[in-house]
């Protein structure tokens, strides 16, 4: 069962889709759904997508498109907005499969950005929060957010001192995938992971680097990568 937000951002789609095949931008939905930021549309675009009502196209950047519809769903009524030029449809939307059209690539999104994480010895993360403008095509399902690297105990994975660390939240991870792990609840560091029973090993990408390991009680996951942004400015 989806929630009213989640039917009226489904519903409000398929009208952009089915007046001109392309979608409205992440601000024109904001906008119609009267949210406060972007981050919204993306958590709902994710909670649509998980219960499988949208996918994005992988051969697309950011491209979406509608998969099925709820039952008997009617198009909610919107706050308009000035640049977009779509008339409600007055009888409910046909409980079908919606036409597999893609919808046009969207704008970035913003996620919160907690601060500096290390790639070397571990410092603190979280310290504080703003928001970082991010391609949608950078993430997938789930919640994000972004850290700023520093350090460079990563470079051999292609993570250098100074780039965005996108991170999924999460508190569990595979072993070798790269995870944000909380330090005795203290200092969090960017490593990848290796459970060796009561233990965890944090290996860097360096071979400067030696790994750390830690009691697995002191390791706490806080999220694994799920990209990277970088400035050359």
């Amino acid at each position: 069962m989806l929630t009213a937000k989640q039917q009226q951002l489904l519903s409000y789609i398929k009208l952009h889709l089915d007046k001109g095949g392309v979608s409205p931008s992440f601000e024109e939905m904001k906008d119609a759904l009267d949210l406060k930021s972007k981050s919204g549309i993306h958590r709902l675009i994710s909670a649509l997508e998980e219960r499988g009502f949208i996918r994005r196209l992988p051969n697309r950047a950011r491209a979406l498109e509608i998969v099925k519809l709820p039952d008997g769903m009617a198009p909610a009524a919107l706050r308009p907005t000035p640049s977009a030029d779509v008339v409600p449809l007055r009888k409910p939307a046909p409980s079908v499969p919606a036409r597999a059209t893609p919808i046009a690539a969207n704008d970035v999104i913003e996620i919160p950005l907690h601060g500096r994480i290390a790639a070397g010895v571990p410092i603190e993360a979280m310290e504080g929060q703003t928001m970082l403008s991010v391609p949608a095509a950078l993430l997938g399902t789930g919640d994000h957010y972004a850290l700023e690297v520093s350090g460079d105990s990563m470079i051999e994975a292609g993570i250098f001192d100074g780039d965005y660390a996108l991170i999924q939240r999460a508190e569990t991870a595979r072993a070798g995938q790269i995870v944000v792990a909380l330090i005795d609840e203290a200092e969090a560091t960017l490593k990848y992971f290796q459970p060796e029973g009561r233990k965890v090993r944090l290996d860097p990408a360096n071979r400067d680097y030696e790994p750390q390991v830690y009691d697995a009680g002191q390791v706490r996951i806080q999220g694994r990568l799920a990209g990277l942004l970088r400035r050359y400015n």
